[in-house]
């Protein structure tokens, strides 16, 4: 769900707030989307923030939301894993296939999208969140 459905649906303001409150109605994981802020996937008490990636040039956002959720949803497909650690992975091909969505208008762009430039961007959220301690 996006953050103002998250809001409505819990009656709170706060985002862990209502991420708490909607776990209460009984899903085990939850992503609240943030549209160009980037998604956050929650699961037994764990928080995963994927950033969206900063584009140039958003042309047009009409769909970035469902596009998010075939990608994720797509990525868990394949790989029949529903692990915390794959659905992380899972929430990164969701906002790279998103990212591409933003770009044109229509589905065009997105048809003419190969597993190596998915790849490519997939490593470009890679190389954006990558950091040590």
């Amino acid at each position: 769900i996006n953050d103002e459905e998250a809001r409505q649906l819990s009656g709170e303001h706060s985002l862990m707030k209502a991420a708490r409150v909607i776990h209460q109605m009984g899903p085990k994981n939850l992503i609240i989307k943030k549209g160009e802020h980037g998604a956050l996937l929650f699961h037994d008490g764990e928080i995963f923030f994927a950033p969206a990636l900063p584009l140039a040039e958003v042309v047009d956002p009409t769909g970035a939301g469902d596009t998010f959720a075939g990608g994720f949803i797509g990525y868990l497909a394949k790989t029949g894993d529903l692990s915390f650690a794959n659905m992380k992975r899972a929430v990164i091909y969701g906002s790279a296939m998103a990212s591409f969505c933003v770009e044109r208008f229509s589905v065009d762009h997105l048809k003419e999208l190969t597993p190596d430039i998915i790849q490519d961007r997939v490593k470009q959220f890679a190389k954006l969140v990558h950091f040590q301690i």
